[in-house]
């Protein structure tokens, strides 16, 4: 009777740990956001002619993914991703001095380009300053990376293309 007793809590254990192991199901936007994390690593590029370095690291216990900008000439910025429900967000801390916030409609495909649309900018002056009102980020292949940077300038709006590839892989 003892040991039918211990042989129960140890099956009930242990299928307790087991199922502790298991790794929940992921949401489409957590899937999307492990796409973009395995863009971890150095990526060189130009930005408006500037050779221009981006490094990607995952931080924050695997929650954050930080983008450094680091262009030969001018200053760093840094973006930071991360998920929230089934919208991953990305805050620019721009060399503007404003900190553009972004957020992607809700993930439904987690091979398509990631688009990042304005929220709100921190930091802003005056509606006439410089402010980033959109991102794309095109993952092309685990080597080739397009950024579609959109702003908006004096009540005018433009964009931008950057292509990086990348020269070293990070930390998976």
């Amino acid at each position: 009777m003892k040991r039918n007793i211990l042989f129960g809590a140890l099956a009930g254990t242990l299928a307790i740990i087991a199922a502790a192991a298991l790794p929940a199901d992921k949401t489409k936007s957590e899937e999307t956001f492990d796409r973009l994390a395995s863009l971890q690593g150095e990526w060189r590029g130009q930005i408006n002619g500037i050779n221009t370095v981006l490094i990607y690291t995952l931080t924050a216990n695997g929650s954050a993914l930080m983008e450094q900008c680091r262009p030969d000439k001018g200053p760093e910025m840094i973006t930071m991703f991360t998920v929230d429900g089934d919208h991953l967000h990305a805050t620019h801390y721009c060399s503007a001095k404003n900190q553009p916030q972004m957020v992607t409609p809700p993930i439904v495909d987690v091979h398509k380009p990631l688009s990042f649309s304005l929220v709100r900018v921190t930091g802003l002056k005056s509606p006439d300053d410089f402010h980033n009102t959109a991102l794309k980020v095109i993952q092309e292949d685990d080597d080739h990376l397009t950024q579609e940077w959109s702003y908006e300038h004096k009540h005018k709006s433009s964009k931008n293309s950057f292509r990086f590839t990348r020269v070293r892989q990070g930390a998976n």
